[in-house]
């Protein structure tokens, strides 16, 4: 904002919007008059053009009073959100919330450069209300389907669980990826490897083909373990008698010498897409942490915007491409004519150019180190070498394949041995790609480099070993290859990509295994909930297809209410999500939550995670608990019988009670390991007095006696029942533990387990801790000064974000994860991020003005009335 401001000039006056200043109200915020029409449901009128019933957010009356105050001695309002749905819906909140009495002009930039911000000066436009209309569209469409899908899938799955028109289909693709690996047959082949030498030189050869026949590959495989073509397949024995064959025969012919040449070119600049997944390849970056820095570069100045489907770069850009190619690798490092690319992803907007270094002339990644941290240099340099190469000669290069030939045990086995040489390294001396893990990489040779060779050469063979191998399954996705994968069937906007992986973990649909995105069993009761009820929903073509929608609604060819009264109400070519609403019948929970490990048992997933349900001869069912790091591909029925089997962990007696004398045993029940005060046995009850007879009986009313229930106490994470002895078990018997009294309040404080980690409790006022272990170590003044704290301010939350120290507090600016979401602090004040906005959006100077805003409000007074709502007309300025 500093920067555009001093490019402006002292003629304006350059304020932030922040993002959003509304968005549709939460159900609170719904007027009571409201609630029972049409509109009390989703805060959208569903019966009368489905118009949304917008509020301003806290921090969007106070973005709308200061920009009011500034109007007034304005002669003119120039709009300059990003050229995308979302900026442009951005600006139309502004103008309707505004109503500016002076002209309007709306104002487009791709960098934050000096140039570029007189341009856009220079060019303004009218708004675009088609792209208006496409976001409002988007929007609702999220909201219909987020608001009564999700009911469903917490009403049948479990409480936390959600839906979400793209974060389901992303879902899905990693379950579905996870079914392929459960569901695949490995396959053993052989085959053999030796070293051939030249005289002084020696490269590495394998058994291609046995009498003319090809040796079995792992591509010759299917699924299912069965060969798809005729070839060879060695078992272990034959290997090994064929390798000590050769090796006892230590020569081959050269039959063979093929020499091809070849080129490669370029890939294009960064779009958001490909820089996710180049960060995730080559520089180990989420997909939300490249967003992130790459947000910051471009806010810097030193990259053009981030958010682009477009792989064009501008003329100005070519130009300073091959400029500094040429000075940094020769003439010869750029082609003739300069390149252009086709963007091939299948709903690409291209409204703006790629992403690339900044200004008429690139910065080198030396000249800009010390304005940059690490992150943003490792980035700016990813994009510069990118953008460098895209506009750089081919790469020239030439395979040779040798194939060598021995008769070893009546057989005549042929070897093969490529090498490749680059006769010139093009575009490579700047920049090659990443590449993601694929099937089939095993077989594959190294690249090596073969000595001049003819036909008839004699070569010797040494070092002669059979090699077995297995087929393996499809690789499990990483943030990078899901995102190419979402790119590819056009689900969501790259924009959107990381967001939609940072929902997908944070709901613990998936979690990370190094690079790898594993699916929870409880991301596999969602997606088969959706798939048997919701089909169309989660159909990969059909949420390609909606954006498909969107994309015609944001170039005038749609209209959003005749659109959004399909999708809802239904037409004859599609249901309509009222309709599957409204039949979706009687669904099964416990079925839902299950499933078949073969003839085995039954996975459940239940409050407390997933768990083996085992049936008995007599008809009962047990329960096995199974272990929180097993994935679901591994949990196999071999594995499930192994977990069946293994000795119930538990019941080890760790000793006696000093204070009453029981035996302190260790279980492992249905929610995890917990420890029992063993009681003692019951006494025998009385006999009844005998009674003559024909005496009459007396009723005696017999007091109803509880059994008396033993004292358990759960084990801590860090803890295993193989090891727990009985001091620490005596240790948990006498939680909660009483740190000490509050000398203000004179109130104990207590430190103690719950089910949502360990904490502090101080009267009715309860602090998080950040580990177990300090429940037992915490002192009264550790206790005191987190007590003095904000409330949320101690919990072990992530900083997404950290900028230097705030003007007035001195400390530094972190944006957190917080029990409500994202929020700005500096260690004493805390503010929320408004809905609408991601840390992302979040800059230095905002994340000040935040903070100074309010410590100016002070405390929150009490509420005593419902707070006023601002709706909006009917869409009749957007004709």
């Amino acid at each position: 904002m500093k920067s555009i401001q001093g490019y402006l000039g002292d003629g304006y006056e350059v304020l932030s919007s922040v993002g959003h200043i509304r968005d549709l109200a939460d159900k609170k915020d719904i007027p009571a008059e409201l609630k029972k029409t049409s509109v009390g449901k989703y805060s959208i009128d569903i019966e009368n053009g489905f118009t949304p019933l917008y509020v301003e957010s806290e921090r969007g009356k106070k973005t709308v009073a200061e920009l009011k105050r500034a109007l007034k001695n304005a002669d003119e309002l120039l709009l300059a959100t990003d050229e995308d749905r979302e900026g442009e819906a951005i600006a139309w909140h502004l103008l309707e919330a505004l109503k500016p009495k002076v002209p309007v002009k709306r104002m487009v930039f791709h960098e934050i450069t000096k140039d570029a911000i007189r341009a856009a000066v220079d060019n303004t436009r009218d708004l675009d209300l088609a792209l208006v209309d496409a976001q409002e569209t988007r929007r609702i469409l999220d909201r219909l389907y987020g608001w009564d899908v999700s009911d469903v899938t917490r009403r049948k799955v479990g409480q936390g669980t959600s839906a979400g028109r793209v974060q389901s289909a992303a879902t899905r693709l990693v379950v579905d990826r996870e079914r392929e690996r459960m569901a695949f047959v490995s396959a053993s082949y052989w085959d053999v490897e030796a070293l051939a030498a030249s005289g002084q030189e020696s490269f590495a050869t394998r058994l291609a083909r046995l009498d003319g026949a090809p040796l079995a590959r792992g591509t010759d495989f299917d699924d299912a373990g069965q060969l798809k073509k005729a070839v060879v397949v060695l078992t272990e024995t034959q290997a090994r008698e064929l390798a000590a064959a050769i090796e006892a025969r230590s020569d081959a012919t050269v039959t063979a010498v093929e020499a091809k040449p070849g080129t490669r070119s370029p890939k294009p600049p960064f779009t958001t897409s490909t820089l996710q997944q180049e960060a995730g390849r080559k520089l180990s970056m989420s997909a939300k942490h490249a967003m992130g820095v790459a947000q910051r570069l471009y806010e810097k100045g030193f990259i053009t915007y981030m958010r682009t489907d477009s792989t064009a770069l501008s003329t100005q850009a070519v130009t300073a491409a091959r400029t500094q190619a040429v000075a940094l690798y020769g003439d010869k490092a750029v082609p003739a004519n300069p390149r252009s690319y086709r963007n091939n992803s299948k709903n690409a907007q291209e409204a703006h150019e790629a992403i690339r270094p900044s200004g008429e002339s690139f910065r080198t990644p030396a000249s800009v180190a010390s304005s940059l941290d690490r992150d943003e240099l490792r980035l700016y340099e990813l994009i510069w070498k990118r953008t460098v190469a895209s506009q750089m000669s081919d790469a020239k290069y030439e395979t040779t394949t040798v194939t060598l030939e021995t008769e070893a045990a009546g057989r005549v086995a042929a070897f093969t041995a490529s090498g490749t040489v680059y006769t010139f390294k093009g575009f490579l001396e700047a920049y090659e790609e990443g590449r993601d893990e694929k099937r089939g990489d095993a077989d594959k040779s190294d690249d090596q480099s073969l000595p001049a060779l003819a036909v008839g050469d004699v070569l010797s063979l040494r070092d002669v070993e059979p090699k077995g191998h297995a087929t393996s399954p499809k690789p499990r996705y990483t943030e990078a290859s899901l995102v190419k994968a979402l790119e590819e069937k056009g689900i969501g906007r790259p924009s959107t990509f990381a967001s939609i992986i940072d929902v997908i973990i944070n709901r613990e649909y998936v979690t990370k295994r190094g690079q790898a995105l594993v699916p929870s069993w409880l991301a596999f009761s969602v997606v088969r909930l959706l798939e048997e009820h919701f089909a169309d929903l989660v159909d990969y073509d059909f949420t390609a297809a909606l954006e498909d929608d969107l994309d015609a609604i944001a170039r005038g060819e749609q209209q959003r209410v005749a659109w959004l009264q399909e999708f809802y109400f239904g037409s004859e070519n599609h249901v309509g999500l009222r309709h599957i609403l409204d039949n979706l019948g009687e669904i099964d929970a416990r079925e839902i939550n299950a499933t078949k490990i073969g003839d085995v048992a039954t996975l459940r997933f239940g409050r407390y995670g997933p768990y083996l349900d085992v049936p008995n001869d007599d008809g009962t069912t047990r329960i096995v608990n199974v272990p929180g790091d097993l994935a679901p591909d591994e949990l196999t029925p071999e594995k499930a019988r192994e977990l069946i089997d293994a000795p119930i962990a538990g019941d080890r007696v760790l000793g006696q009670n000093p204070d009453n004398g029981r035996d302190i045993v260790v279980k492992d029940g249905r929610f995890g390991p917990y420890l029992e005060e063993v009681l003692p046995p019951e006494p025998e009850p009385e006999p009844e007095p005998v009674v003559a007879e024909g005496a009459p009986k007396k009723r005696v009313a017999k007091k109803k006696v509880e059994a008396p229930k033993p004292r358990r106490a759960s084990l801590f994470k860090s803890m295993s029942p193989e090891t727990i002895d009985l001091e620490t078990a005596l240790k948990l018997f006498s939680l909660p533990r009483t740190v000490g009294v509050d000398p203000e309040t004179q109130a104990p404080i207590t430190a103690q387990n719950g089910p949502y980690g360990p904490y502090l409790k101080k009267g009715t006022d309860s602090r998080s801790l950040t580990s177990e272990d300090q429940i037992f170590d915490i002192t009264l003044e550790q206790a005191l000064e987190i007590y003095a704290q904000p409330k949320y301010a101690n919990r072990a939350a992530s900083f997404l974000k950290e900028f230097e120290a705030d003007p007035v507090s001195a400390k530094p600016i972190r944006i957190k994860d917080g029990r409500f979401g994202a929020y700005v602090t500096d260690g004493t004040t805390n503010v929320t991020i408004p809905r609408g906005q991601t840390a992302d959006d979040i800059t230095f100077e905002i994340a000040v003005q935040m903070l100074a805003d309010k410590r100016a409000k002070g405390p929150a007074p009490k509420r005593t009335t419902r707070r006023a709502t601002t709706t909006r007309k009917p869409a009749a300025k957007k004709k």
